[in-house]
């Protein structure tokens, strides 16, 4: 039976985090992103709203906009107002169609959308990390998520055939210290935040705060740069103390991945996000695995479940894509 799923047609995809938003034109049909166009980049610091930065991408893009979109937003998708954890937009669900000259659209959580990449990017863009090294089961539950400027989760329940993606905040749960150093991590964030969650350590802005800690335990000063720098810096190897606070981001990341896959089956696990991209190369050879299976009485648990990183480079418009052509299939 044909149909408008069947049938080949654009939509504007949007994929908004704290930092950034992206835009750009996929094609779908049959309930799949066929393919994705030019991504276009803007800072949300430089725009006002959604809504502006809308207009800038159908302006750079010099052509009327598809009528229908596909869009991401690193924020809880409830209530009437979204206001973002990382980013002072404010976003109006019931006005987004008419703001934006929409006939449909789809509005999903951004980790909810690297989910649905998940279940449709093929193995080729699936990284193996640890584990065993075999593909993605067609059955069960995969946890996905992924350090940027905050800490995204959602899970991915494959089940007799179909795939239900179930968005989550597991990125606010309680931070747990498993040594001494992240105790003093622990203290130093508290001192902060009072509360600290997981996203105060395993994303991006927590690597700061990381490097502050081990270079108060040496009597060292802290590299000088932006966030952005310090993690060039880190990755380049150049300094051994950016090193080390790098290590130990990615023995916390372990930890964290771990227990997200304990919460959720336990199952495999996906790491996406910016940084989990910019990690793809180090994160095989660092402290990860051994955090990732240390469950005690559930290690030989852990060790069973393949762990991967997805390296499509734009998950989150790719998902919102294909969350828009299964909603409309």
């Amino acid at each position: 039976m044909s149909g408008a799923g069947s049938t080949r047609r654009e939509i504007v995809v949007a994929d908004v985090g704290g930092t950034h938003a992206r835009f750009a034109i996929a094609e779908i049909a049959g309930g799949k992103c066929l393919s994705l166009g030019e991504t276009t980049k803007l800072e949300t610091a430089d725009h006002a709203s959604f809504q502006t930065a809308w207009e800038a991408f159908g302006s750079r893009l010099g052509r009327e906009l598809p009528r229908e979109a596909g869009i991401a937003i690193a924020a809880p998708i409830a209530g009437d107002t979204i206001k973002m954890t990382n980013n002072p937009w404010i976003i109006r669900p019931r006005l987004i169609a008419e703001k934006l000259g929409l006939d449909a659209h789809v509005l999903l959580n951004d980790f909810a959308a690297v989910a649905h990449a998940v279940d449709g990017v093929g193995e080729e863009h699936l990284l193996h990390v640890t584990g065993p090294d075999k593909p993605l089961p067609e059955e069960g539950i995969i946890s996905i998520l992924g350090p940027g400027t905050g800490l995204g989760v959602a899970a991915l329940l494959r089940e007799n055939g179909r795939s239900h993606v179930i968005p989550t905040e597991g990125g606010h749960a309680d931070y747990a210290p498993l040594d001494s150093v992240e105790d003093r991590l622990l203290a130093a964030l508290r001192d902060k935040h009072n509360r600290v969650s997981v996203e105060r350590v395993v994303a991006g802005p927590g690597f700061r705060t990381i490097l502050e800690v081990l270079a108060v335990l040496e009597g060292r000063p802290v590299p000088k740069g932006s966030d952005p720098e310090l993690w060039t810096l880190a990755l380049s190897g150049k300094d051994s103390l950016a090193n080390a606070a790098l290590d130990r981001f990615c023995l916390c990341l372990g930890a964290v991945a771990g227990d997200v896959a304990l919460t959720h089956g336990p199952g495999p696990v996906v790491i996406a996000g910016g940084l989990g991209y910019r990690l793809r190369e180090y994160l095989p050879q660092s402290g990860f695995a051994e955090r990732f299976v240390s469950k005690g009485r559930y290690r030989e648990l852990m060790s069973a479940q393949p762990v991967k990183l997805i390296t499509h480079p734009e998950p989150g418009l790719f998902g919102a894509a294909a969350a828009f052509a299964k909603a409309n299939s």
